[in-house]
């Protein structure tokens, strides 16, 4: 599936159930909240602190498939095609960190 696949099903969600989208700011603050689940899930299964027992059957998957939903739909609101926007992405870093990453002593 791209991302353009991605982004038809996600507008066709929002105006088949969603009714419309959330403004951009409405849309931000939810994207915040969504990637500060993802965080407390990898702090407390994968860092120092402790998991409370509340968090323990949350789902990582889904939560970044929350990031995921509200980023496509800011994407979507602000004319931005994440195919296009991932391709360019890819081939800057890939220039930029290729030797980077390879002569980095700390990565061996």
């Amino acid at each position: 599936m791209s991302w353009k696949d991605i982004q038809k099903e996600t507008d066709d969600w929002i105006k088949t159930i969603g009714v419309r989208y959330f403004n951009e700011l409405t849309n931000m603050a939810l994207l915040t909240e969504e990637v500060g689940e993802v965080a407390r899930i990898i702090a407390r299964r994968y860092g120092e602190q402790s998991e409370k027992e509340s968090d323990k059957n949350k789902d990582l998957g889904e939560e970044l498939a929350d990031v995921l939903f509200v980023t496509v739909c800011l994407a979507n609101q602000t004319g931005v095609d994440l195919d296009k926007a991932w391709r360019r992405r890819m081939q800057k870093k890939t220039r930029r960190d290729k030797k980077r990453h390879q002569n980095n002593r700390k990565l061996k």
